[in-house]
Formats: structure tokens, sequence, C-alpha cells
């Protein structure tokens, strides 16, 4: 039977080859009044970067360095979002405040003593986000005094997943803003300022 079926022929791998990835190529340049669907990281089209919760903040900082992200999706043994780390939870106050309540070192700290659990975690509907523009993610951001929105739909068993991120570092680059700091609060100023110049 395997007549019909000629072999393919091989090769060797040349050296450098790299590896095809998932393309989500967001617009280099938006404006506050473009669909909000084009600062969004849609992760149909981009894979997730995940965390599990007794993985060391050492390996999640690790792990953002190496993909040129601020924030992972922590995930449980049965894949379900436990919750979310940030560049900000592991570079911010909590590491010291988990030393200072238990004692310890900093490499014994993990990322479920400092992400923020799925029961804190607040989130837009997809839906809602499909009508929205720029400004209004940005006002969200700004509102919530965040970095990070989560975006959720219904997945193909009619349950609530998650679908999407917005990055104020990611908006603000779109937008042509240079950002000088990662405070919130001085992160809208600038956004703030560029745009209305």
């Amino acid at each position: 039977m395997l007549k019909t079926y000629p072999a393919l022929t091989l090769s060797t791998l040349l050296s450098g080859t790299g590896f095809a990835q998932p393309a989500h190529v967001l617009p280099e340049r938006v404006g506050l009044d473009d669909t909000a669907l084009n600062v969004m990281t849609d992760l149909e089209r981009v894979s997730a970067v995940l965390i599990r919760p007794d993985d060391s903040i050492d390996e999640a900082n690790r792990r953002m360095i190496q993909r040129g992200i601020r924030l992972l999706l922590v995930v449980d043994d049965a894949r379900a979002v436990a919750g979310l780390i940030t560049a900000n939870d592991i570079l911010g106050e909590k590491p010291l405040q988990v030393i200072t309540q238990r004692g310890g070192r900093h490499q014994d700290i993990v990322v479920r003593d400092i992400m923020t659990p799925q029961h804190q975690l607040e989130v837009l509907d997809l839906e809602d986000v499909r009508k929205a523009r720029v400004g209004h993610v940005v006002a969200t951001l700004k509102e919530s005094g965040r970095q990070h929105a989560v975006v959720v739909d219904a997945g193909a068993n009619g349950r609530q997943r998650v679908r999407g991120l917005f990055s104020l570092t990611q908006i603000a680059r779109q937008l042509g803003v240079a950002l000088q700091t990662s405070e919130v609060a001085r992160t809208f100023s600038e956004i703030e300022a560029s745009l209305t110049h």
C-alpha cells in the first residue's frame, strides 16, 4: 500500500534557521478615534505567555524579558486562568511586602505570592470592545489606575475565556507617545500632553 505514497525528499536543517510563530501585526500608528481592536493583543492570533502559580518570580521576570512583554497569564494545572502577574508586581513593592510579612528571601517568592488572583480581575467584554475606540480604552485604564486590561469572550463551549489584552505601553507606542516611566499617573499625563500638541 505504501507504493502509492512515495516518500518526500528529506534535507538537513540549515544553520540559523528560525521558526514560524503566530503573526499578530498591530497597526504601527493609531489615533484615539480608531477602533479599540487596533490596540488589543488578540489571543486567537498570538500565543499567550503563561506561567504557573508555583514558579518563581525570577522565572516570571526572565520570561517577560525574553518575550518583551510586561504581563503573564497565570494558569493552573487544568490551564484555567488563576490570575495574572505584571512587571510592576515583580519590580515593585510586593516582593518586599511578602518578605516583611513572612520572612524568607527574594528567590523564595513565587508567582502566587504577588499575582492578582482570578477573583480580583476585572475584565472587559469583547462585544463592548468591538464598539469602542482607542480613547475609550485609554480612559478605562486611566480610571482603573492600571496599565493592563483583560478582554473576555465566550469560547466554543460557551464558557468565558480570556480573548485579549490591552497594554498601556503598547497603546502609547501606537499613539506615537514616548513614555519615560512606568508610573501609571505620569504615563497618562504623557499621553494626554503628547496628543494635545
